[in-house]
């Protein structure tokens, strides 16, 4: 008697539903600020339902120089431009501590001419190669949550340094050395705090990198410089802003698909979604008289406080709608820019860097900034208030 063999074929079998689910997962585990933001901006989008008035809810001239610098931020990683700047920080300054206050001082000073979103956008991925090619991640945390600290706090000078300054700038029309004036004494202090907590906390270790000969391509580096210096002139309103829209996304298509690949999409979705919740917040009738009655109190402490929750921008254009005090309205929507990590939106730009690099440290990474922020907040509002009250 013979056996026979049945051959039972071999299905492969296609986990398309845990594959796209494990998809949509590290979608929304990368990007948890976004999906907070999207969140807010649909909840207050139950309250207030679209309508006309939800367009003028987007600043496109912020959107258009984020994403703007983002992608020749993107072109100038790909041809090295960052590491060669930071073997020259490496090689002028020679240790860990010089550095680290040199990359949080060019920051500081960018944002000032440049506003503190730009300023995080061009010099946050010029700290990370300092740290990354000599070896020294371990100072990676403290230097950008510096470098945010000094984004948001040096714009505070100047009335295109924040995008809340230009707002209230215009809106009251404040002259040019009445507004230095208002904020000089929390930009000094500010400087001061900065220095010594770089000077404290960052080691003065030997810094060495290694020798590796880099030529950056003359044409290109030439043209991506003039390209970021449009979008400065976009910043400073040199040039319509929908013409960086068409100049550098058609530039790049041709010398670098793969800048424009790069962008953080995810960011400037996370700033429409907060313009969104911004702008619905402020026609809340039960938010608009709550605010108003905690600005007759105290106007610099509750705009700083109110920017902890609906951040700086917003906190800006919903609280100028009742109050006449501008000065202390500027420093607290500016000092409040400190603290939470949705206090201020340049914020968020930190955040993704860093958590792009070591996702694994997140919690980590938001721990270490709400300390050094609230600590930041808490000092300038008690130097503030006492400044006020001499």
């Amino acid at each position: 008697m013979s056996t026979r063999i049945l051959k039972i074929p071999h299905f492969h079998v296609h986990h398309t539903k845990p594959v796209r689910h494990n998809r949509l997962w590290q979608v929304v585990k990368s990007n948890v600020v976004m999906m907070v933001a999207l969140a807010a901006a649909l909840i207050t989008c139950c309250i207030v339902p679209p309508d006309r008035q939800y367009l003028e809810y987007f600043d496109l001239k912020t959107l258009t120089c984020l994403f703007c610098v983002l992608a020749v931020v993107c072109a100038l990683k790909n041809i090295r431009f960052f590491y060669t700047l930071a073997k020259k920080i490496v090689q002028v300054f020679g240790n860990v501590r010089m550095s680290v206050l040199a990359l949080v001082y060019i920051t500081f000073i960018g944002s000032m001419l440049i506003a503190n979103d730009m300023a995080l956008l061009t010099f946050l991925p010029l700290g990370y190669f300092v740290l990354n090619t000599t070896g020294k991640e371990k100072y990676m945390a403290f230097t950008f949550i510096m470098q945010n600290i000094a984004a948001n706090l040096g714009g505070m000078l100047t009335p295109f340094g924040n995008p809340q300054n230009l707002y209230l700038y215009t809106k009251f029309q404040i002259p040019n050395l009445e507004f230095i004036g208002i904020m000089a004494p929390p930009f000094i202090v500010s400087i001061l705090l900065i220095t010594v907590c770089c000077l404290v906390f960052v080691k003065p270790e030997s810094l060495k990198i290694e020798e590796e000969e880099v030529r950056l391509p003359a044409g290109r580096t030439a043209i991506y410089l003039v390209l970021f210096a449009l979008s400065i002139a976009i910043v400073f309103r040199g040039i319509p802003y929908w013409i960086g829209l068409v100049v550098i996304p058609a530039c790049l298509l041709v010398m670098d698909r793969k800048a424009l690949k790069m962008v953080d999409y995810p960011l400037l979705l996370t700033f429409v979604f907060f313009f969104i919740f911004g702008g619905n917040m402020a026609r809340i009738d039960a938010v608009r008289e709550f605010f108003s009655s905690l600005l007759q109190q105290n106007t610099l402490v509750f705009s700083a406080l109110s920017c902890q929750c609906i951040s700086n921008v917003p906190s800006a254009i919903l609280l100028s709608q009742f109050t006449g005090n501008y000065s202390e309205l500027l420093v607290g929507v500016n000092i409040g820019g400190v603290g939470t990590l949705i206090a201020s939106l340049a914020s968020l730009i930190t955040f993704r860097e860093y958590t792009g690099h070591h996702p694994e440290k997140t919690v980590y990474y938001v721990k270490l900034f709400s300390a050094f922020n609230f600590g930041f907040l808490f000092l300038l509002t008690a130097f503030m208030l006492l400044w006020n009250s001499l």
